[in-house]
């Protein structure tokens, strides 16, 4: 994968303005280590970093073809798992090619189609493409928002990047936050309503939209979406196009020209991508497959089922690896690190995130690099399938308010009083959900029950599957690793988006038809394991640190958190014991610790990214 950035401007002449450019590049240096490059013109200026995984020689960017007279310029972030399918419908149309990358397909396509272009590719990507004949630019972001995009307007300028540091690396952009920011941070973190920018005057395109800009201005067009209607396929019949889809999606993504392993937790989504991968490796005689899993030092110990996480990774694990022959590696992950790559997980993801559950995946991903570049994860099968408790909870299939995170009281309680006033959060996160809701595409025949499922399914597509998405994509390519996620695949949640709830929870068991379809590919027991999330640790010694770090940083006089928070009410936490302490405020996985470790990133936030606070 790579970082993209460029510079659109009708005022500044930009051949003057390269270092610039190179400084908003660099800050992308992460998800690009092998390669960079510049193309800059009076009017426009784009950059790239590269992280090589397709065609070495011939994918290098920013890609520049000509036709006629027109030259065009390609910055690209991503990957087509249908690169082949798309070259031969332009090689029949008299389009020639000068390498085998999906790079130089994005960009022909572009030329050939124009922005219907995006309607042919499958897989996830973010893009760039500036036409210097017509000074404009096309922008474009896969269906699911695998791979991210922000931008700003300011004063004539056009500002494009990967990630929200490249756009602060620019000196037009400062780090300003107002009011709507913090009530995002405080009223909806670590999620974030698609498409906002956090910090003033900064969006993200939303997934399946493309922009264009030139002098006329901006226009944002959403070239897919889901559509309800009826699903008119047996049991039997939607069992089997589940299993194609799911195995064809896997096989698709299995394309690279460097090492591809895949996680492997031993749970039904990650056992179902790697059983795959594995028997296709098989097959084509190549060399035997290296899966992943992350555990915790002392996890064993300490580990104590609950209604979220029933029971943890490591056997099944270990049954996957035997029963597929793969090369099993156990990454470990003690308490000391997690605390410390609090920092690196902020840096980032540019933001306050998902506290050890993101610092946990970084430190995984790290580690992984040193073997692979590209990685399979079993992500977002459970909002695609329905996966979670909520789907089923009758508290939570009936709450007037994001399911994820019930209840705004430890919210609100550790905002400072003056702060709560202005951000009214509750009524903030209100707005946002019948927002939400307002775009769920109803179908007519849908029951009570069955709109409602609807519902859930639409906030956790668009809303809960958009962070997963964000802290996966951030973490690993904090480090150079790409990951690729099969369930995302478009095709396969267009069609489970209209199989009846009856039906995807066969069984009475979550993702029920999913089970079904896989029946027979993975072993029994496998396939009926209860769901258990992504592993945190369960050590005490987390919480312990957490404690300890919050407690330095409320006794530092300048510490810009204690600006916004109500020092007292985080004190009392910080300093007693809670018997509430395992009950989540967001999620499955953040309870207690993770609110202190969220506190920590947002502090170390405020202090890196030197934000500006700007509430009246």
């Amino acid at each position: 994968m790579c970082g993209i950035t460029g510079w659109i401007d009708w005022k500044e002449d930009l051949t003057q303005e390269r270092p610039i450019l190179e400084r908003m590049t660099e800050a992308l240096a992460a998800r690009g280590p092998d390669a960079f490059g510049y193309w800059v013109s009076e009017r426009a200026a784009i950059g790239h970093r590269r992280l090589v995984v397709v065609d070495p020689e011939g994918g290098k960017q920013p890609m520049v073809r000509q036709n006629g007279s027109r030259h065009y310029v390609l910055t690209y972030n991503g990957e087509l798992y249908n690169t082949e399918e798309v070259r031969r419908d332009l090689l029949a149309r008299g389009r020639q090619f000068q390498s085998y990358s999906d790079t130089e397909v994005v960009l022909v396509s572009y030329m050939e189609w124009g922005t219907a272009c995006v309607d042919r590719f499958n897989g996830i990507f973010a893009f760039g493409i500036w036409d210097e004949a017509d000074q404009s630019l096309f922008l474009a972001r896969d269906r699911m928002g695998v791979k991210p995009l922000f931008y700003t307007e300011r004063n004539g300028s056009f500002l494009f990047g990967s990630e929200l540091k490249a756009l602060l690396a620019h000196p037009k952009v400062p780090p300003e936050v107002d009011w709507e920011g913090f009530a995002e941070i405080f009223g909806l973190g670590p999620a974030r309503t698609p498409g906002h920018g956090i910090f003033q005057g900064i969006h993200e395109l939303r997934p399946g939209c493309w922009l264009t800009y030139d002098r006329r201005g901006t226009r944002i067009h959403k070239y897919w979406e889901l559509k309800s209607g009826p699903h008119a396929d047996d049991l039997d019949t939607t069992t089997e196009k589940v299993r194609f889809l799911v195995e064809d999606s896997i096989r698709r993504q299995l394309v690279s020209d460097v090492p591809v392993c895949t996680f492997l937790s031993g749970g039904l989504d990650s056992s179902i991508i790697s059983a795959t991968t594995a028997n296709s490796y098989r097959k084509q005689g190549k060399p035997q497959l290296v899966t992943y899993s992350i555990d915790y030092v002392d996890n064993d110990k300490y580990f104590k089922a609950s209604d979220f996480q029933p029971n943890s990774d490591p056997y099944w694990a270990a049954q996957m690896a035997k029963v597929f022959d793969t090369d099993h590696r156990k990454v470990l992950i003690d308490t000391p690190q997690l605390a410390e790559a609090l920092q690196q997980a902020t840096l980032a993801k540019d933001l306050p995130g998902m506290a050890d559950v993101d610092s946990s995946l970084y430190l995984f991903c790290r580690e992984i690099k040193k073997g692979a570049t590209v990685a399979l994860s079993g992500e977002c099968a459970d909002e695609v399938f329905g996966g979670y408790p909520w789907f089923y909870r009758p508290e939570t299939v009936n709450a007037n308010t994001f399911p994820w995170s019930l209840s705004t009281e430890i919210r609100n309680r550790i905002i400072k009083p003056e702060l709560r006033e202005r951000l009214n959060i509750d009524e903030y996160i209100q707005y946002r959900y019948r927002e939400a809701l307002a775009e769920v595409p109803r179908y007519p025949e849908d029951d009570p029950s069955e709109a409602r499922r609807r519902e859930l399914f639409y906030l956790n597509i668009n809303w809960f599957m958009a962070l997963l998405l964000e802290r996966k994509d951030r973490m690993s390519m904090a480090s150079g690793l790409e990951v690729r996620v099969p369930f995302c695949d478009h095709r396969l949640v267009e069609y489970v988006w209209n199989i009846p709830w009856e039906m995807k929870s066969w069984n009475q068991r979550e993702k029920g038809i999913l089970r079904r379809a896989v029946r027979g590919l993975l072993p029994d027991e496998i396939i009926d394991r209860k769901k258990s999330p992504y592993p945190k640790t369960h050590n005490p010694s987390y919480l312990q640190a957490m404690r300890s770090q919050l407690g330095n940083i409320l006794e530092q006089p300048n510490a810009p958190l204690k600006e916004l928070i109500d020092l007292p009410t985080i004190k009392e936490l910080v300093y007693t014991e809670h018997q509430d302490m395992n009950r989540p405020w967001f999620g499955q996985l953040m309870t207690l610790p993770q609110l202190f470790a969220y506190l920590i990133q947002i502090n170390e936030w405020l202090c890196n990214y030197k934000v500006v606070i700007k509430i009246n």
